[in-house]
């Protein structure tokens, strides 16, 4: 069988979506990625060192499993749900970012200029990599929780804070790719 694949429609992607909202609603629970990082430190002995590891990380074990989903279902849908690599992004957008150095840009996910294997061996990559990672990482733990956690359950649960989050996410994305972005690259 020969068909095109596409991506669902929001009309099945945003009701799916929802449903588990109402599902982890229901049971008391809330969603979120960054949360399991915490999980695993405490995990492999982080407790040790450090107060903000010492908690009940067995009362999270079903949070992991949505990590292993994660894993499992990016893993499928793009070994045997996609047909191309190519990205559905506007034909500027490919020129800018070609412009810039970027010559993977529109046929790949992921930059492969900044994340191919190949990539550690340039400093600049490495470093801009690191210091990204740092970020995120101090933003999400600053924040009170990872994009996903805020935006997805934080708004189904009607949270203030994750409203104000989810703005400072947009602004923060924004300021980046139009302002400091240019200037790295």
């Amino acid at each position: 069988m020969n068909y095109i694949l596409e991506p669902w429609p929001w009309y099945v992607a945003g009701p799916l979506i929802a449903l588990i909202m109402f599902l982890l609603l229901m049971v008391g629970k809330r969603f979120g990625m960054s949360s399991n990082l915490r999980t695993l430190c405490t995990i492999c002995g982080a407790g040790s060192k450090s107060n903000f590891f010492k908690f009940d990380w067995k009362s999270q074990r079903w949070n992991l499993i949505v990590v292993l989903g994660a894993i499992i279902g990016g893993f499928l849908g793009s070994t045997y749900l996609s047909t191309t690599t190519e990205v559905a992004i506007s034909p500027k957008t490919i020129e800018d970012l070609q412009e810039l150095g970027f010559a993977s840009a529109g046929t790949a996910y992921l930059p492969t200029e900044l994340f191919d294997i190949s990539a550690l061996s340039n400093m600049k990559s490495v470093l801009l990599l690191a210091i990204g990672g740092l970020l995120v990482g101090f933003g999400a733990r600053y924040a009170g929780g990872c994009t996903s956690g805020h935006a997805i359950s934080g708004l189904s649960n009607l949270q203030l804070p994750s409203l104000i989050a989810v703005i400072g996410f947009f602004i923060g994305g924004l300021f980046m790719i139009h302002v400091i972005f240019p200037l790295i690259f």
